[in-house]
């Protein structure tokens, strides 16, 4: 086994060991690089001192809700484990591409076995706990999304029709003095949607002054603008709906009953 004294640092190795940013060129030593037959194999030289040739981003090699730490990553040429695992990328069906791939191995190493369960990454992905625990905690937040737009929708609907109850002989008047049902229509929608402008306006402005705050909460928390600017549009489509009843049912006052009573 033969591999060039070589390595790469990620990102993290670099802001602890090279605050100023000047990896590239220096040399690190892993002196507990050994040869230990047959669990690892170590090329001659490969304790020594390593040229860091490059820098990686950091990727959660540990689990999704752990902090990125330093690593190193160096040739399989230097130092190989037993039982390494290969990730491959195909066009095609991925299973359907076992039997090539070994092939090729064993043109690289006759001697090389290649044994263990072999999965697409979409299906090792899916038995992950991690993977599990984040879609179940999708599935509960999408679940109460839900539950809260539908009490939303409620809401507004309730609180339309009791503000069109109270203005009934209002807008009677307004209908008798020559108003069109249209312009009716217009100032039930226009005052509802006011207040649910004025709510938006409001959480917006909560979500992005704590979006700080739930980063820390959440791990891993992004922030979306384009997500926020799609949910507000979809509270406002919401209103809409809901106080076009009450709407309509208020540009239909008879004004003769209103001046009646």
């Amino acid at each position: 086994m033969h591999g060039a004294t070589l390595a790469l640092v990620n990102q993290s190795f670099v802001k602890r060991y090279f605050p100023n940013g000047d990896a590239l060129g220096h040399s690190v030593r892993l002196p507990q690089i050994k040869s230990e037959p047959p669990y690892r194999v170590a090329a001659p030289g490969a304790g020594g001192w390593l040229q860091v040739i490059g820098v990686v981003g950091d990727a959660l090699d540990d689990g999704l809700d752990k902090p990125v730490k330093p690593a190193i990553f160096l040739p399989c040429t230097l130092w190989l484990w037993q039982g390494t695992q290969i990730l491959v990328r195909t066009q095609g069906q991925p299973l359907a591409m076992v039997h090539g791939i070994r092939q090729r191995i064993a043109q690289v190493n006759a001697d090389q076995q290649t044994f263990g369960e072999v999965r697409d990454l979409e299906t090792w992905i899916r038995q992950q706990p991690v993977w599990a625990r984040g879609r179940l905690i999708s599935m509960l937040f999408g679940a109460f999304s839900l539950l809260a737009l539908a009490l939303a929708a409620v809401g507004l609907y309730s609180v339309a029709s009791y503000g069109v109850a109270q203005r009934t002989s209002e807008f009677g008047i307004r209908i008798a003095l020559g108003a069109r049902r249209v312009d009716v229509l217009k100032l039930v929608l226009t005052s509802a949607g006011v207040s649910v402008g004025a709510g938006i306006a409001v959480g917006l402005a909560l979500s992005l002054g704590m979006n700080k705050l739930i980063r820390e909460w959440v791990h891993g928390s992004t922030h979306y603008p384009l997500v926020l600017l799609m949910v507000s549009l979809l509270l406002l489509v919401i209103c809409l709906l809901a106080c076009l009843l009450p709407a309509r049912r208020a540009s239909a006052v008879d004004p003769m009953e209103t001046l009646r009573s």
